[in-house]
């Protein structure tokens, strides 16, 4: 396969699938601002949520001051942010564009379509009234871009493309919406629950549903909803479709479908299976006992290497 083609495929993936993660990280925190809550608490939830996306000194350059209509609007609807969910979505049908020939009907269409209809459902002024509903509606459509996927395309390398892009990302945005309630540096030790028990559980259980985790929680624990668990049904669970560990594991085995081998000396397989090795012998204890945010922070530096390793092994490689 070109190396061209390859990166397109990929990266029209990773576009899709950053659209759905920033709907997720919006929706959590939005939900959570509708708890009782002081408006420094809020403030620092939507300063949070934009430290983590990288996206707080764009922001404060053209809006100056954090308010929430005004960061939903930048990270929903404003083109001029490349890291908005209409960015991220106009992107990904730009580069189905791009190899249309090397997808089915169906997928393409699919593509298209959704970049299409979320314009003519913001000109109706659902992020004024309802943000949730639009932020559902775009976690939904991506469910739908891979399933078209999965349902019509060749098993062959353009597939694996695809979801080499979709787990690098997927990886990526876990990581990040784990952290944003974590993002200060001062509270490193470990989690400790709310005062209040009881806005704790909603929070959580909100972020559970974020990520479609809340019935497998109740069916993995059994248990009241913890942070702890919360963060090791996220990194450590092989079984849950969203949890870092699940990501890795995936990017591992289409690297191998792609051709990567570390007999072959590839330089992205080795970072993968290192990263692989640590998630999978891991200790939650650990993770806790020294600070889930320097710990998320270090995943993500690891993570943005891989992806510079197969930027260069297979879409840019040297000659």
């Amino acid at each position: 396969m070109l190396s061209r083609t390859a990166d397109h495929l990929l990266w029209m993936s990773r576009y899709i699938e950053r659209a759905e993660n920033t709907a997720r990280m919006l929706d959590v925190n939005y939900q959570t601002t509708l708890l009782p809550q002081s408006a420094s608490q809020a403030e620092q939830g939507w300063s949070g949520l934009l430290s983590i996306c990288e996206l707080l000194p764009e922001y404060r350059q053209r809006h100056g001051s954090i308010q929430p209509d005004r960061v939903i609007d930048f990270m929903v609807a404003d083109l001029d942010n490349p890291a908005s969910i209409m960015s991220c979505l106009h992107a990904s049908r730009e580069n189905a564009r791009a190899v249309r020939g090397t997808l089915t009907t169906e997928v393409w269409e699919t593509y298209n379509q959704v970049w299409l209809e979320a314009g003519k459902l913001l000109e109706t002024d659902v992020l004024r009234i309802d943000p949730s509903r639009f932020l559902e509606w775009v976690k939904y459509h991506s469910h739908l871009s891979r399933g078209v996927i999965l349902g019509t395309m060749l098993m062959d390398q353009a597939l694996h493309f695809m979801r080499l892009g979709t787990f690098l990302e997927r990886a990526d945005n876990t990581a990040r919406l784990l952290d944003v309630k974590f993002h200060s540096n001062e509270r490193v030790p470990a989690m400790d629950l709310d005062d209040d028990e009881e806005l704790d559980f909603y929070y959580w259980s909100n972020m559970l549903r974020s990520v479609s985790a809340f019935e497998i929680y109740r069916k993995v624990y059994r248990d009241v909803i913890t942070p702890e668990r919360v963060a090791e049904l996220l990194i450590m669970r092989p079984d849950m479709p969203r949890s870092l560990v699940y990501c890795l594991n995936q990017v591992v085995g289409n690297l191998e479908r792609i051709g990567a081998s570390m007999h072959s000396g590839s330089q992205s397989r080795r970072l993968a299976g290192r990263l692989q090795t640590d998630l999978h012998y891991g200790d939650i204890r650990e993770i806790l006992h020294t600070g889930l945010h320097p710990y998320l922070t270090h995943f993500l530096e690891r993570v943005h290497a891989l992806g510079m390793a197969v930027t260069r092994e297979f879409l840019h490689p040297e000659h």
